[in-house]
């Protein structure tokens, strides 16, 4: 049974740093690419980040130069790094995993296979 747990969400002050961890069980870690996505209230679930198989990062233009994704198979995790987060950050954020391994693919939802439940990031002003 596939399981993606997210983890390390929760209330920030605008300008700090918090890192979500998502650890995946029940599949091929190595194999797939991993995203982060986010969802605030009455919106879409919009792309934030995404890593490669072999490591190469890809990330929303709002999000560029603030977060960092990263990844380490040994323990089937993914990281997201959120620096200096303002309060348009504030959003359920969703781990997923696909098999993906054209960069044109990796902002699309469609291209992930499983999802965890998301945990809650709220920045406050």
């Amino acid at each position: 049974q596939v399981q993606l747990v997210e983890s390390g969400g929760g209330l920030v002050q605008a300008g700090g740093s918090l890192r979500l961890s998502c650890a995946a069980s029940g599949l091929t870690f190595s194999r797939l690419a991993m995203g982060w996505f986010r969802q605030a209230p009455g919106k879409e679930r919009d792309f934030v980040a995404a890593i490669s198989w072999n490591g190469n990062a890809y990330y929303a233009a709002s999000v560029k130069g603030r977060f960092t994704i990263s990844r380490d198979n040994a323990k089937s995790t993914v990281y997201l790094q959120m620096d200096s987060l303002k309060p348009e950050d504030t959003a359920v954020y969703y781990c997923a995993a696909g098999p993906i391994f054209s960069s044109s693919l990796y902002e699309a939802r469609n291209g992930y296979h499983y999802w965890g439940q998301g945990t809650q990031v709220t920045v406050s002003s």
